[in-house]
């Protein structure tokens, strides 16, 4: 009887156990349709591109259903983008906040990602100035900020502030200091040609110069934005602080008055010339050989000399080739810079090349 007795609540347990697995199978197909559902209510956006250059040109492409919108309102989803500048004339999705591990990044302190993808570390000084990237037409400077505990040689260092020139143009963009660190307040700060720009605090709040020759967007309602200089660059930004966690790991010795909030950025160029300097443009030279190999930890590059400017919109390092309208074959070369010959018409622009 005692046998019986335990073979029938076996048999139980294994019933009972059978049924709320079904059920649980059937609530995992029921979100799963209700997501596919929702997702396939929300209507799917269409994109182009308004570069001459690209050969997406005018051309209307449809999102993706993963992602069918270019402005989510959720700032954590995935967006449609267009990359007006490769053959491939596709939408994508993708994340709208900088990738601190992706090519063009500079994070941390400061932690880059050159051209050529290899990892490295520039430090400078703190309240100095340095070119990140300096082109014919195009240079972008980097104010530093950060401390020095007792006991060490050098200075730990953040990126705060960037300064764009441009043509006859500046923009400027900071994080503005906090004594204590709160995700509800915005700590951007922005100017166009020496005026200050004001960007309401929306997730789908945009500016644009007069003339379009740039334009800046939020991708969250604080903190967090997309520059855009026409035919130039696109840049992610986002504005974080030191965290406690930050500094015990690293023994930074933050004061208890200053968050150190600093900028996150990734950059994307398009069509540098060949004389391309600075500290992370001269990565994207076909000519370089970056001295950080690959998977060495901690791989340190200097250059400060060589790339310290005298202040944010300054292009007077040593090392600076900005000269915008100076040079007309540069200018051609930029101009025709992502055109390959290498892989027939797999990597250009529209081009066939025949020798």
């Amino acid at each position: 009887m005692e046998f019986a007795s335990v073979s029938v609540r076996c048999s139980m347990s294994i019933a009972m156990f059978v049924l709320m697995m079904s059920a649980s199978l059937e609530a995992m197909a029921e979100a799963g349709t209700t997501s596919s559902a929702s997702l396939a209510k929300v209507k799917r956006e269409r994109v182009t591109c308004n570069s001459r250059r690209s050969r997406c040109f005018m051309r209307y492409v449809t999102c993706p259903v993963e992602c069918p919108q270019v402005k989510p309102k959720d700032p954590k989803a995935k967006a449609c983008y267009l990359d007006c500048y490769t053959p491939k004339c596709e939408a994508v999705c993708r994340k709208r906040k900088p990738n601190c591990s992706g090519m063009g990044a500079a994070c941390y302190d400061p932690r880059f990602v050159g051209g050529d993808n290899i990892v490295f570390y520039f430090h400078g000084r703190s309240e100095e100035h340095y070119a990140l990237v300096s082109d014919t037409d195009l240079q972008v400077n980097a104010r530093f900020i950060g401390l020095r505990p007792v006991g060490r040689s050098r200075d730990f260092t953040w990126i705060q502030a960037l300064g764009l020139l441009f043509g006859p143009h500046t923009f400027t963009l900071e994080a503005a200091r906090a004594e204590t660190w709160s995700d509800d307040i915005d700590r951007l700060r922005f100017s166009y040609d020496g005026t200050s720009v004001t960007l309401p605090e929306s997730p789908d709040s945009e500016w644009s110069s007069s003339g379009d020759e740039i334009k800046l967007e939020r991708t969250a309602s604080k903190n967090s934005v997309t520059l855009i200089v026409q035919e130039a660059l696109e840049l992610y930004v986002s504005v974080v602080p030191i965290t406690e966690e930050d500094d015990r790991i690293h023994s930074y010795g933050i004061p208890r008055n200053d968050s150190f909030a600093h900028l996150e950025v990734q950059f994307r160029f398009f069509g540098l010339s060949p004389r391309v300097d600075g500290v992370l443009g001269r990565t994207y030279r076909a000519d370089f050989e970056n001295p950080a190999k690959p998977g060495v930890e901690m791989a340190v590059v200097g250059g400060e000399d060589r790339y310290r400017t005298s202040s944010l919109l300054s292009s007077d390092c040593a090392a600076c080739v900005f000269a915008p309208g100076d040079d007309k074959e540069v200018s051609f070369l930029r101009q025709y810079a992502m055109l390959s010959c290498t892989s027939g018409v797999a990597d250009g622009i529209g081009m066939v090349c025949r020798k």
